[in-house]
């Protein structure tokens, strides 16, 4: 009987795949050796592959750079990298390799563009789209790198003040973008997006705030729907009443130039993960331009704004399974060395799946099985109940340890976990490694952070004074 898990992994999906890979009866990761990652730094850890920020952002490049040639299209492409996923020195500094711009979406992002162009990362020449509401401090960083000559740094309005409150600290003339507010698909709380302005108000929008607005300068028609791009009826309905939008408005505005798709490309969760990333690139740029050429407008530069994409798939954890928990005739409960709430926020906040596989132990038989974490929280698991499917692990043996990896977690899960802050139940973060390839594609590693020690809580909490 096939009994073992490589059994079970190759009756359910096609393995080995361009990531994962097995050496013998151990997992790899694009070649990483997962279980001498554990031999040298311990577990749980997490790391950061910075090769595939690079490699990611080239694919979407690749996409956009064959449909404008078949299609002949006359517009221009930019990637912009969504900083809110990653703010990270090494995630931007690896993005930025690849002539990439940015897109921003609070006050001291803004920072972060002022310190990367101190170092020469960022020139005048890069755009920094600046989306959200702004408040003070943020209009304030917008209007001091515009009047530091950033002409590229375009402020996506967002409300029917910003113009003036841009207007009042901004000297000279200034470029800008609107944001459509999106209408949501059926299942959400809400109809239309809290942000940006509704598609019905941007033409008298416009007409009253910037057609006779010698300042300003309409650049920009930005698009974002929550669920990101997908290929079903709603993506593409909401698309065509963008362009709708951007067809009208250019017709009375020569300066609209250019179409923000804004991001949304999902990344792989499973191993049967299946999306046609070429052909709904080649798409979205047929559909412009077959509106633009029946509307008889000029062909938008496209911008997109990849967050997950870009870092999400350079992320991984690992952790190992401490104990088994018999809790009744049909439930094992596998409990991890580290917590699900803190490390892996999205699994619980917004049932979030990630590629889940074991890093040793290949060979061995398996069993169904419930993850646990640490905290004494009853919302702080893993399994199958919370996901689609069922969870197998090679199974549970105290004489020989078992890892597992979490994979492709490299988007939001540092930021919404608070990094370096205070945990719940005071799990301590685990240490974090980056992992890189020299100039001859050797692996590389380097400590990026220790685990947290009491230490470091106890002085947050103010048990230091």
């Amino acid at each position: 009987m096939n009994t073992k898990y490589i059994d079970l992994i190759n009756q359910s999906f096609y393995f080995p795949q361009e990531e994962f890979k097995l050496n013998e009866k151990n997992l790899e990761f694009h070649g990483i050796d997962l279980i001498g990652l554990v031999e040298e730094y311990g577990a749980p850890l997490k790391f950061t592959y910075l090769p595939q920020i690079s490699n990611n952002i080239n694919r979407a490049k690749r996409w956009f750079d064959t449909a404008i040639k078949k299609h002949k299209y006359k517009g221009k492409y930019h990637y912009c990298y969504c900083t809110k996923s990653s703010h990270f020195k090494h995630v931007l500094n690896e993005a930025l390799k690849n002539d990439i711009h940015i897109e921003t979406s609070s006050a001291f992002d803004i920072d972060i563009v002022e310190s990367l162009k101190a170092e020469g990362k960022i020139t005048n020449k890069t755009y920094v789209i600046s989306n959200g509401f702004k408040r003070d401090q943020y209009i304030s960083n917008i209007a001091k790198l515009i009047n530091n000559g950033h002409k590229n740094c375009i402020p996506i309005i967002d409300n029917y003040e910003e113009i003036d409150l841009l207007s009042k600290e901004i000297k000279g003339k200034f470029n800008i973008g609107i944001r459509i507010a999106s209408e949501e698909e059926p299942k959400f709380e809400f109809y239309t997006s809290r942000l940006g302005i509704g598609y019905k108000n941007i033409l008298p929008f416009y007409r009253s705030q910037i057609k006779e607005n010698k300042k300003v300068k309409l650049k920009m028609l930005h698009f974002f729907i929550n669920t990101g791009i997908r290929d079903n009826a709603y993506y593409w309905n909401e698309l065509a009443k963008c362009l709708k939008v951007y067809t009208s408005l250019k017709r009375i505005c020569p300066s609209l130039d250019s179409l923000n798709i804004g991001g949304g490309f999902p990344i792989k969760n499973s191993l049967a993960f299946d999306f046609d990333y070429e052909y709904m690139v080649d798409e979205i740029l047929n559909q412009i331009q077959l509106v633009c050429e029946e509307e008889e407008v000029e062909v938008p530069n496209i911008f997109t704004e990849f967050g997950s994409f870009t870092v999400g798939e350079s992320g991984g954890a690992i952790y190992e399974v401490l104990y088994q928990k018999q809790q009744n005739d049909r439930e094992k409960w596998n409990m991890i060395n580290s917590s699900f709430i803190t490390t892996l926020p999205d699994t619980w906040a917004i049932n979030k799946r990630f590629v889940m596989l074991p890093i040793n132990r290949w060979n061995d038989s398996y069993e169904r099985v419930l993850l646990g974490g640490l905290t004494c929280d009853s919302d702080d698991y893993y399994n199958s109940e919370q996901h689609m499917n069922a969870i197998y692990l090679p199974k549970y043996n105290k004489e020989k340890p078992l890892y597992i990896g979490f994979f492709n977690i490299g988007a939001y899960q540092e930021t919404i976990g608070g990094f370096g802050g205070l945990q719940h139940c005071l799990i301590p973060s685990p240490k974090h490694i980056l992992i890189d390839r020299d100039e001859d594609g050797n692996i590389t590693t380097e400590l990026f952070s220790e685990q947290q020690k009491s230490e470091d809580l106890l002085k947050i909490l103010g048990y230091d004074k």
